[in-house]
C-alpha cells in the first residue's frame, strides 16, 4: 500500500478487475429477494453532464448497498437514441444521424465506465437498434388488431419553407425555429393510441403508488384531468350543438357560444361569408398547443348562426373563437363570461353580454363586469342569482336542479370527461422507428406481416431539414402489398420517441432474446424496485410507461400493471453564473472556472474578475447548469483531476438526492481531502501491524466507547442508505466516526483489533459511494475478495450498550455541571453524585434545597432557595 492517495493510478486497475471478473452481472433468474434499480436512460448527446453524474451515482449507491446486503441486483444501461436532436445535429454537421448517435454512445459509455458504476453492460440496448425497435412495431400491430391503435386526421404545426411538421417546442412566437416562417396549422392523417380508454384506471391506481412522490402523483392526476359535469345540447335549425361543462349551475349566465375555427359550423359560415373565411384562414397559422392558444390574443368573429338556450329558449349567437380547441370535446363551448376568465376577456373585447349568476354569501363583494376578480369562479359559499327558479341555490343544489331539468327535456346528460387526449404517435421525421404500414391503391393501409419485421430504417441518409429523406429513398418506399401483391409504398412517418422509452425497462432482463419482446426473465425482475429521474419526466414519460405496461399486461406479455414500485426524482445541479453586458444589453456568460472571486469572512461576494483579462464581471445568481448560461462543469475533466470517487462523494454529500445541489469547488476539495485522510489513516493503521482476533470482553472504557461509535455508525448508515436515502447524513456519520477512530489511541493488541474492526466497517460503509478507494483499502486491510462480496457490516447490539452516560446537572434550571454515570443508575445515586460535583456544589453552597428533580439517564435539577 502506497503512503499517498493517487486515484489516477489506483482507479483504472480496479475497474479492469471488475470488468474482467464480470462483477456486476445480474442473474437471469434472481429469486424472490431480487432488486431492480434503474435510472432513466440518457439521450446520447456525446457528453455526460453533472445531472447525469448525480443521477447515476444515486442509482449506483443504492445498487451497491443492496448487493453488499446479499441481494441480486439489476442495474442496466441503455440509450434513448432516436429523436429530433440527432437530426438537428446531423443537419448541422452533414453526417447521418446514425453515425453521430453511435459515436456518441461509444464516448458516453467510456465516460460512464470511468465513474465506476456497477452496471451490467451485457444488457446494454439502444432504441435505434433494429433488434429493439422491431418490438415497437410488433406491439403497434397488436394494438392495431385490438383497436388500441387507430388512424385519424390530426392538426399539426407545418413549416411551409422546410415542408415539414414541427414539434410544439420548435414553434417560437408562431414561427418555425429554423426558417423563421409563419407556422401553419394543417390536418394530416396520423396514428393514435387510445390511452383515454385507460384514463380511469391510470388515475385510480395513483392512490396505490405509495412509493411515488405526492407531487408527481398530483401532476399526473392533473394531466389526466377527470371532470364530472354535463353534456348540454343547444338546438339550432338543422342540428344540435353539444358542449361539455363542469359548471351547469352557471347555464343561465351563458350569453354566446364559441366554436373552434375547424368546427363544421365555422366552415359552413366561411362558405357563405368572405370575412368569416378570412378569419378562419388567419387561425390556420401559429402553434397548436394549449400553451400557444392560452398565450395568444383572444380573437373571434360572429358566424351569423344562433342556437337556442335549452332552458329559456333564448337565441344565443355562435362565434368562432381562436381559444377553442377542436381536439377537446366537440370543439365548442358555452360561454359564460360572467364566470370564466377567457370568456370574460372575449366578451369585453367584442361587446357581448356579461351576466352575473353567482354571488358570494358573504357581504362586501361587488361584481364589476369590466374587471376580472378571482372570486367570479367560486363554488364554495356562493348562491345563484339572475337564474330564475334557481335563484338562492348553492353550487351543489344548483348543479343538481339544472341537471335534472336538462335531463327531463332530453337536453343534457351527466358525463365524466378527461383532459387526457389519445396519444398521437406519428412523426413526420426521419430518425425514428418506422411505422409498419404499407399503402396500397387497391387495399388501402395494410399492416406489415409479422414475419417481415422489422421494417428497417436506412442509416446512411443525411437529412437537410426539408422533410423526411425517407420520402425520397425509393429503395425504402417501394414494396409489394402483402394482400394483393401489387406495387405499393411504405409509410414514411416514424413513431414518437416516447414509444421507445415506454417499455425499455422491460427489455433489459431479456435483451438477448431475438424471438420475443419479453420473456419469463422480465417477470422475474419486474416491477422496477427503484426508478430514478428528473421531475421533468413526471407526466408524459411516466404516464406513457404506465399505459404501455397495461397494454402488455392485457396481451399476456407481463404480469405487472404498474412498472415502477418506487420513484425518486432527484434535484437539479446548480452553479453560479457570471456575465458582462454590452451597450445593447446583450449578455456574455463566463464559466465559473474562468472567474476569480473575492469573498468576505462569511463567504459573501465582494468582487469578481475574469482571469483572462482581469476585468470585472457581474454575478448572475445561482442557476441550473446549462449551456445557455455557460455554468456547466465537465465531469470527465473533474475525474481526470480528482478521480471518480471524489466527484461521487461530493455529489452525494452536498445535498439529499431529491433536493437541488449547488456546485462548489470548495466542496469538491473537501471531499478530496477526506479521501486523502482516510487513505492515510488506514495506511498508518496497517503499518502498525496485524492484530489478532478482536475481543469483546474486558475492554477498556475508550475501547468500549470506540466500538459503540462504530456500531452506531453501522446502524445509522444502513438506515440512511436502505430506507431514508439521506446519503449526505450517512457520509457525515462515516466522516465523524473516521475522525474518532483516527484519534483512538492504540496501546495494546486488543486496541489494534478494535481499530481494525472499525476501519474494516468504515471502508465497507463508504464503499457504495466511493467504490475504488474502498476496494483498495479493503485489500490493504488483508482481504482478497471483491468488496461487493464482502457483505455489509453487521451490528453488534451488545456494543451499542453504553458503559457510561452523561447526565446534565442544573441548579434552578441553569446548567451548572455534567456527571458520568452508569446507565440506569438510581435516583439516589444520581442525586448524590450531582451534589458532589464541584461546580454544582459551589452554586448550591449553604442554601436551602427545596427539591431535587431527577430524570433518569438525562437530567438532575436542584431547586434551591434564592
Amino acid at each position: 500500500m502506497t503512503e499517498s492517495y493517487n486515484p489516477a493510478a489506483l482507479e483504472p486497475p480496479i475497474r479492469e478487475r471488475w470488468e474482467a471478473s464480470n462483477s456486476f452481472h445480474a442473474p437471469d433468474r434472481p429469486g424472490a429477494d431480487s432488486y431492480y434499480c434503474l435510472s432513466m436512460f440518457p439521450y446520447p448527446s456525446g457528453h455526460l453532464h453533472m445531472g447525469h453524474m448525480r443521477n447515476y451515482t444515486i442509482s449506483d449507491v443504492i445498487t451497491r448497498f443492496h448487493r453488499m446486503n446479499g441481494r441480486p441486483v439489476l442495474q442496466p444501461m441503455g440509450w434513448d437514441a432516436f429523436g429530433l436532436p440527432a437530426e438537428n445535429a446531423a443537419i448541422a454537421r452533414g453526417v447521418p444521424p446514425a453515425k453521430w448517435t453511435r459515436d456518441n454512445i461509444a464516448q458516453m459509455r467510456d465516460q460512464l465506465k470511468a465513474l465506476g458504476f456497477a452496471i451490467d453492460w451485457d444488457r446494454e440496448l439502444a432504441t435505434c437498434d433494429p433488434e429493439y425497435y422491431r418490438w415497437n412495431q410488433w406491439l403497434f400491430l397488436k394494438m392495431l388488431e385490438r383497436g388500441i391503435a387507430y388512424k385519424k386526421t390530426g392538426t399539426v404545426n407545418w413549416d411551409p419553407v422546410d415542408r415539414t411538421v414541427l414539434a410544439n417546442e420548435q414553434v417560437i412566437d408562431g414561427k418555425g425555429w429554423r426558417t423563421g416562417a409563419v407556422v401553419e396549422k394543417r390536418e394530416i392523417p396520423m396514428y393514435y393510441l387510445a390511452i383515454t380508454e385507460y384514463a380511469e384506471d391510470l388515475l385510480a391506481a395513483l392512490d396505490d403508488l405509495d412509493g411515488w412522490p405526492e407531487r408527481v402523483r398530483a401532476m399526473q392526476a392533473n394531466w389526466i384531468g377527470k371532470s364530472v359535469g354535463m353534456e348540454i345540447t343547444f338546438p339550432y335549425a338543422g342540428g344540435r350543438l353539444k358542449v361539455f361543462t363542469t359548471r351547469p349551475d352557471t347555464l343561465m349566465g351563458a350569453t354566446y357560444m364559441a366554436v373552434a375555427p375547424e368546427h363544421p359550423l365555422a366552415r359552413a359560415a366561411a362558405e357563405r361569408c368572405a370575412d368569416v373565411a378570412e378569419f378562419v384562414q388567419s387561425c390556420s397559422t401559429g402553434g397548436v398547443s394549449e400553451a400557444d392558444l392560452a398565450a395568444q390574443e383572444k380573437r373571434g368573429i360572429d358566424t351569423g348562426y344562433t342556437v337556442r338556450h335549452p332552458l329559456t329558449g333564448t337565441d344565443l349567437p355562435v362565434w368562432i373563437a381562436n381559444y377553442v380547441l377542436m381536439g377537446y370535446g366537440e370543439g365548442a363551448i358555452m360561454a359564460v363570461p360572467g364566470h370564466d376568465e377567457r370568456d370574460f376577456e372575449f366578451a369585453n373585447k367584442y361587446g357581448l353580454p356579461i351576466v352575473q349568476v353567482v354571488r358570494p354569501e358573504a357581504d362586501g363583494h361587488v361584481y364589476d363586469a369590466t374587471e376580472w376578480q378571482d372570486w367570479y369562479t367560486a363554488k364554495e359559499n356562493v348562491r345563484l342569482v339572475n337564474s330564475g327558479a334557481y335563484d338562492g341555490l348553492d353550487y351543489e343544489a344548483g348543479f343538481e336542479a339544472i341537471a335534472r331539468a336538462l335531463e327531463q327535456k332530453d337536453m343534457g346528460a351527466r358525463r365524466t370527461q378527461f383532459r387526457l387526449r389519445d396519444w398521437g404517435i406519428s412523426r413526420q421525421r426521419y430518425w425514428g422507428c418506422p411505422i409498419p404500414i404499407i399503402h396500397c391503391d387497391d387495399c388501402g393501409d395494410v399492416p406489415v406481416p409479422e414475419q417481415d419485421l422489422p421494417v428497417t430504417l436506412p442509416e446512411d441518409l443525411v437529412p437537410d431539414g426539408s422533410g423526411s429523406p425517407l420520402a425520397r429513398r425509393e429503395a425504402f418506399l417501394a414494396c409489394e402489398c402483402p394482400r394483393c401483391g401489387k406495387p405499393a409504398r411504405r409509410e414514411t412517418d416514424t413513431m414518437d420517441t416516447f414509444v421507445d422509452s415506454s417499455w425499455y425497462f422491460m427489455r433489459y432482463p431479456c435483451a438477448d432474446n431475438g424471438r420475443a419482446m419479453v420473456d419469463e426473465r422480465t417477470n422475474a425482475w419486474m416491477p422496477v424496485d427503484q426508478y430514478i429521474g428528473g421531475i421533468e419526466h413526471a407526466i408524459l414519460h411516466l404516464l406513457y410507461a404506465r399505459f404501455w405496461t397495461r397494454v402488455m399486461n392485457e396481451l399476456g406479455l407481463v404480469e405487472v400493471r404498474e412498472p415502477f414500485a418506487n420513484l425518486l426524482t432527484q434535484g437539479m445541479v446548480l452553479a453560479e453564473t457570471w456575465y458582462r453586458e454590452d451597450e445593447s444589453g446583450r449578455r456574455t456568460w463566463f464559466n465559473p472556472s474562468d472567474v476569480e472571486v473575492e469573498r468576505d469572512a462569511r463567504g459573501r461576494i465582494e468582487s469578481a474578475r475574469l482571469v483572462a483579462d482581469g476585468k470585472p464581471v457581474h454575478f448572475g445568481g445561482v442557476e441550473k447548469m446549462a449551456k445557455s448560461k455557460n455554468n456547466g462543469v465537465d465531469p470527465a475533466a473533474l475525474v481526470a483531476h480528482y478521480g471518480a470517487d471524489t466527484i461521487r462523494l461530493f455529489s452525494m454529500f452536498a445535498a439529499p438526492p431529491e433536493q437541488s445541489l449547488e456546485w462548489s469547488e470548495a466542496g469538491v476539495e473537501g471531499a478530496w481531502r477526506f479521501l486523502k485522510r482516510m487513505w492515510q489513516n488506514v495506511h498508518d493503521h496497517v503499518a502498525a501491524g496485524t492484530p489478532g482476533a478482536p475481543a469483546t470482553a474486558g475492554l477498556s472504557d475508550p475501547a468500549l466507547e470506540m466500538r459503540r461509535r462504530v456500531h452506531e455508525t453501522i446502524a445509522k448508515v444502513g438506515d440512511d442508505f436502505g430506507r431514508r436515502y439521506t446519503f449526505n447524513t450517512a457520509i457525515a456519520a462515516v466522516m465523524e466516526c473516521s475522525n474518532h477512530l483516527a484519534r483512538f489511541e492504540v496501546g495494546s493488541d486488543t486496541d489494534l483489533a478494535i481499530a481494525r474492526e472499525g476501519w474494516e466497517a468504515l471502508v465497507r460503509l463508504i464503499a457504495p459511494v466511493t467504490p475504488h478507494i474502498a476496494q483498495a483499502l479493503w485489500q490493504a486491510l488483508g482481504h482478497e475478495d471483491d468488496i461487493l462480496a464482502a457483505g455489509w457490516p453487521e451490528i453488534d447490539e451488545a456494543a451499542l450498550l453504553q458503559n457510561k452516560i452523561t447526565v446534565v446537572v442544573q441548579v434552578n434550571g441553569k446548567v451548572r455541571g455534567r456527571i458520568e454515570a452508569a446507565p440506569g443508575a438510581s435516583r439516589d445515586a444520581l442525586q448524590e453524585q450531582a451534589l458532589a460535583e464541584e461546580n454544582v456544589a459551589r452554586f448550591v453552597a449553604d442554601r436551602e434545597i427545596r427539591k431535587i428533580i431527577v430524570v433518569p439517564d438525562k437530567l438532575v435539577n436542584i431547586v434551591v432557595k434564592t
